[in-house]
């Protein structure tokens, strides 16, 4: 099959592939204290489908019940049993690795210190009760008392649980220092990584939620590509990638093997759309209104002339022949020149 005729798209929704959504929440569902566009309506539409969801995230702020009031709020239906995070997998963590009634020090949200507590181990906030854990997680009350005791705890000889190393939370300002970061405080003090790391990318989340809802066909949908993306290729499963978070169309294109997503979309209405599978040779990919070819050592996207193609067709385009070649990508028509111009791409 020649780069310039593409395989007729399958008219079923990405989605009805699938039973099961294991959907990060910052930067693909809301931002801040709002819903991401499209979000709302494209998960009603997804259940509407006879899709189940689970809400994994690596944020420990909140209990698995504020989350899901939240997202309520927001007009997305979840409830507490659908919504996993990473305070629960550490705590789980504990729970395996000592024994009950241990002291752990807790550096972290009323939401961690709850599911430590809940796991049988007994939270402090002092390295002077001799901790066999110190675990760490996101909580923007943090402040240097608590780095500092964490630090203690560690160098005293206690196991250094991290949360999640994301370095930034989206929001509608933009990235924010995430637990990563305040991990990295830590762990500049002790010259020293954490011992254990419970979220994304490691796959112990998704497999959790995987096991919590009998999942057969489970597809990660996620905005980051060094947690999300990476964590659900690590744990053997499909993803989707988003760009209403952190990730860019330049990210996407330059991203090594281990954080390349199956799939990708501009946001949660990517799911409802049908999706074409790339027709790729020697001479190049096409896909929907779109192909690149290889003159000249690049990439070269251009429209195929069978009608206009969608931003998300020449992204899915440009990604699949820049992983199989390394080649950059630019423009070979005026239509491309404005496509990559929109996707940030120049032209």
């Amino acid at each position: 099959m020649s780069a310039g005729t593409p395989q007729p798209a399958d008219r079923r929704p990405l989605v009805a592939a699938f039973d099961v959504l294991l959907l990060d929440l910052d930067g693909v569902v809301y931002l801040g204290d709002e819903p991401v566009p499209a979000a709302v309506e494209s998960l009603r539409q997804v259940r509407e489908h006879g899709v189940g969801v689970q809400f994994v995230t690596n944020n420990a702020r909140r209990t698995a019940g504020e989350v899901a009031e939240r997202l309520c709020a927001l007009g997305v239906d979840a409830a507490g049993e659908e919504v996993v995070t990473s305070a629960q997998g550490a705590a789980g963590l504990l729970a395996e690795r000592y024994p009950a009634g241990s002291a752990v020090l807790v550096v972290g949200s009323s939401a961690l210190v709850g599911e430590v507590r809940a796991a049988g181990m007994v939270p402090t906030d002092t390295a002077a009760e001799r901790p066999v854990a110190v675990v760490q997680g996101y909580a923007p009350e943090i402040g240097w008392r608590q780095l500092a005791e964490a630090t203690v705890a560690v160098r005293d000889g206690a196991d250094w649980v991290a949360t999640n190393l994301d370095t930034t939370l989206p929001s509608e300002r933009g990235p924010l220092p995430g637990n990563g970061s305040l991990i990295a405080a830590v762990a500049a003090a002790l010259d020293r990584r954490p011992d254990l790391v419970v979220g994304k990318p490691e796959p112990a989340l998704f497999e959790l939620a995987v096991r919590r809802c009998a999942a057969r066909r489970p597809l990660v949908v996620g905005d980051r590509l060094d947690t999300d993306i990476e964590g659900a290729n690590r744990a053997g499963l499909p993803s989707l990638a988003v760009l209403t978070g952190v990730t860019t169309p330049a990210d996407l294109i330059a991203a090594p093997p281990a954080v390349r997503p199956t799939f990708v979309a501009a946001d949660l209405a990517g799911l409802l759309a049908p999706r074409p599978e790339p027709a790729v040779d020697e001479d190049g990919v096409a896909v929907g209104g779109w192909q690149v070819r290889y003159p000249g050592g690049a990439a070269e996207l251009t429209g195929t002339g069978s009608g206009s193609g969608t931003a998300t067709e020449a992204l899915t385009a440009l990604c699949t022949a820049a992983w199989r070649t390394g080649l950059p990508v630019r423009a070979g028509d005026a239509p491309a020149a404005a496509m990559l111009s929109e996707l940030g791409l120049g032209g």
